[in-house]
This record gives structure tokens, C-alpha cells and sequence, in this order.
């Protein structure tokens, strides 16, 4: 199996950050974009299992360092910068992945899909087909009167959610309140006895539950890449 190729993303402030594209064993005709969430970067198990595995399923798959990580920074950088970054990959990928007019999805793991929503959210107009949110933040552990969800409704394009039953960042029950006033109606999809990243007991299959989340990811997003 060949591995991803890198793609340089100049940023307007600082230097750039570097992307890694995905190839699908099977193209199917759509593109995600994941951004790594605040604890660890594009480099992880876990982003780099999920983008193995997605591109096995037919979706290529772009992942990418925010500055901070780039720069191997611990502390996450101010939103705004944030923001750009995520913009500035996107306007890339567009260039050079998705040139030919394939649908374009987002998201990302916690920090990095709340980041996806946002860009969004602010920017209706950008040709982007849907969001995919593995573990969304709604609020810091232990402090769940400060949501992150009021900027939702202004997303205006299919959401997918996968959320463990058990996410100290917001349960499902949590979550689903805030997602009634969203249109088009959002996707919520649980991990039964999943965590923050779908970890569940010793006793289960970790890699089986990570199987179907990544097969729930791929079919929904050629369901609605064939829709846009």
C-alpha cells in the first residue's frame, strides 16, 4: 500500500502547514477533509487509522497539522487562527485534489470538527457538501452550561455526528436537543459505550466499533455526495 502524499498549505501569517492526501483504493467520487482534535495531531493512531481505512472504502481523505502542531506547540492556537488554517487547506484541496468538481466534505475529530462547523457556519457560500464530526464538543468535561452549539443552525449543509454514549464533551442525550433546530436534519450515530474517541470496555472489540464507525462515515458520505 503506498502511503499519502504531502501537500504544502501556505498560510497568510506564519509559515505553511502541511497536509497529507489519502488516495481511495476505489474513488467513488467524493473528498473529506479531517482536522486532528486539540491533544495530538495528523500523525495519531487514530487520524491516521481513520484515514487509512476511509480510503480503503472509497472516499479520499485529506488530514492536516494546525499551526500549533506544526510547530510542536502544546496549546492550541487562538480560533481565529484556527479558522484560517482550516479555510487555507480547504482552498487548496480544492485546487489540488478536488479540481475536477468532485463534492468536497469536512470536518474532524472534536476541536478540529467544531473548527470545520465554524468555518462553515461563517461562510455559506463555500462549496462544501457536507460535515462528518467524530466526538463533537459540545461543552468542557464537568461544565456543561458552556455550549459550543449556537453557531449550528447556521451550518446549512448535512452533519454527520458520531458521538460515544458515554463522551464526558457531551452525550447524545446532550446532543440531540441541539441539533432539533438544525436544517438540513442532521445524522446522529452512536457508539454504544463509547468515549470521547469510541474507546469502549476491555471487554469490547475496539477494532470492530471503529470498523463501523468508518463504514457509517463512507456510506453516508456517498449518499450524499450522490445528492449533491
Amino acid at each position: 500500500m503506498n502511503g499519502p502524499s504531502e501537500l504544502h498549505v501556505p498560510l497568510d501569517a506564519g509559515g505553511p502547514v502541511t497536509a497529507l492526501v489519502y488516495g481511495a483504493h476505489d474513488p467513488r467520487h467524493s473528498a473529506l477533509i479531517l482536522a486532528h482534535g486539540a491533544g495530538s495531531g495528523q500523525h495519531s493512531p487514530f487520524m491516521v487509522g481513520f484515514a487509512n481505512a476511509l480510503a480503503a472504502l472509497g472516499v479520499e481523505t485529506i488530514t492536516f497539522n494546525f499551526p500549533y502542531t506544526e510547530r510542536k506547540r502544546r496549546l492550541p492556537d487562538r480560533r481565529p487562527v484556527l479558522e484560517a488554517c482550516y479555510r487555507a487547506v480547504i482552498d487548496a484541496v480544492s485546487v489540488a485534489v478536488v479540481s475536477d468538481g468532485r463534492p468536497l466534505f469536512i470536518g474532524g475529530k472534536s476541536m478540529g470538527g467544531r473548527i470545520a462547523t465554524q468555518v462553515a457556519a461563517a461562510d455559506p457560500e463555500r462549496p462544501i457538501a457536507g460535515l462528518v464530526l467524530l466526538g463533537y464538543p459540545l461543552h468542557p468535561p464537568g461544565r456543561p452550561a458552556e455550549r459550543r452549539d449556537s453557531h449550528l443552525p447556521a451550518v446549512g449543509r448535512p452533519m454527520l455526528f458520531i458521538q460515544g454514549s458515554r463522551d464526558a464533551f457531551g452525550t447524545p442525550a446532550e446532543l440531540m436537543p441541539a441539533l432539533a433546530p438544525v436544517a438540513p436534519p442532521a445524522t446522529l450515530y452512536v457508539v454504544a459505550g463509547g468515549d470521547h474517541s469510541f474507546k469502549v470496555s476491555k471487554a469490547g472489540d475496539q477494532a470492530a466499533v471503529y470498523e463501523d464507525v468508518q463504514r457509517t462515515i463512507a456510506a453516508w458520505v456517498h449518499l450524499k455526495a450522490q445528492d449533491s
